[in-house]
């Protein structure tokens, strides 16, 4: 019993002697601008700035030169304190934040086809027939991008919808990846007018389908309003290149199902009718006093 105590102690040292010698020997020193960088990102390993982890973009920048500004959990505070670490000019990233391209997907805004009774996730409610809803492209309700994010960026309305609380968003994508049927895409948030819809089903269909009686009918109307050719037509879908977009809200205010949303479209119309009171009003005073100036028995 003693004798292998004895052997065992005695392995015990060597391979413990052989490790510490193995440690020294292969050991790699690491930036400390790299261990800076990890120290100052908030650990979320969202995956938004194409690494897998925090420590990956951390080594990137420090060796790679990898730009300063794709932590988008962290900021413009973070893109500081990295600009300050590598001695650099700090350029803030614009903001993005996820939009759903869907208005229904409530208990009290979708059409069903039948009863959804399985494994209560996204990606197994598609397979089953192609989803419960009647829309076979609209949200099928099983919450898998409010379990995907990590910052409780998206919650459920009285009606069942998922909406996005744009100060939580940090704009990871976590959400997009998340959603079997595409709903989601990332978009600046300077960027207000969205066309919220993805149904690629003929205009009759695409209404008929929707419980929100919000879908597109692909009538292009939004297409020959749009002043900068912003938008086309899709496979009876309206596209919206956010690059050409100049926000203006034309096509919100042409849209006759309300596919497309602008949150400054009743502010705008509120002020075009100021206007144009202002513009009668203008246009009687000067008929009064015309009226009023002119000779008598004319």
């Amino acid at each position: 019993m003693i004798y292998a105590i004895i052997i065992l102690g005695a392995l015990g040292l060597i391979y413990g002697l052989g490790l510490a010698f193995a440690s020294k020997k292969f050991h790699v020193e690491v930036d400390p601008k790299i261990e800076a960088i990890i120290e100052v990102l908030p650990s979320a390993n969202c995956g938004a700035c194409g690494y897998p982890g925090c420590a990956g973009y951390a080594e990137a920048i420090v060796m790679n030169d990898e730009e300063l500004n794709k932590c988008a959990p962290g900021g413009a505070a973070v893109v500081g304190e990295i600009a300050k670490i590598m001695d650099k000019e700090a350029t803030a990233a614009d903001r993005k934040v996820a939009v759903i391209k869907c208005q229904s997907g409530g208990a009290n805004n979708t059409f069903f086809r039948y009863e959804y009774q399985g494994v209560t996730t996204c990606k197994a409610a598609v397979i089953v027939n192609n989803g419960p809803n009647l829309c076979a492209y609209g949200c099928v309700f099983q919450n898998d991008c409010i379990a995907a994010c990590k910052f409780d960026a998206i919650s459920l309305d009285e009606n069942g919808m998922r909406i996005v609380d744009k100060e939580k968003c940090t704009g990871c994508g976590a959400c997009v990846k998340a959603c079997p049927r595409n709903l989601i895409e990332l978009a600046s948030e300077k960027k207000r007018v969205h066309i919220l819809c993805s149904s690629h089903d003929k205009g009759a269909d695409s209404r008929k389908a929707c419980g929100n009686k919000t879908a597109c009918i692909g009538c292009g109307i939004c297409v020959k309003k749009c002043p900068k050719d912003a938008i086309e037509l899709q496979n009876n879908l309206a596209v919206l290149n956010y690059d050409l977009c100049i926000m203006c809200g034309i096509c919100a205010d042409a849209c006759p199902t309300g596919a497309i949303i602008d949150p400054l479209k009743e502010a705008r119309a509120l002020r075009k009718a100021e206007a144009k009171k202002k513009a009668d009003a203008a246009i009687a005073a000067k008929a009064a006093a015309e009226k009023g100036s002119a000779p008598e028995g004319e």
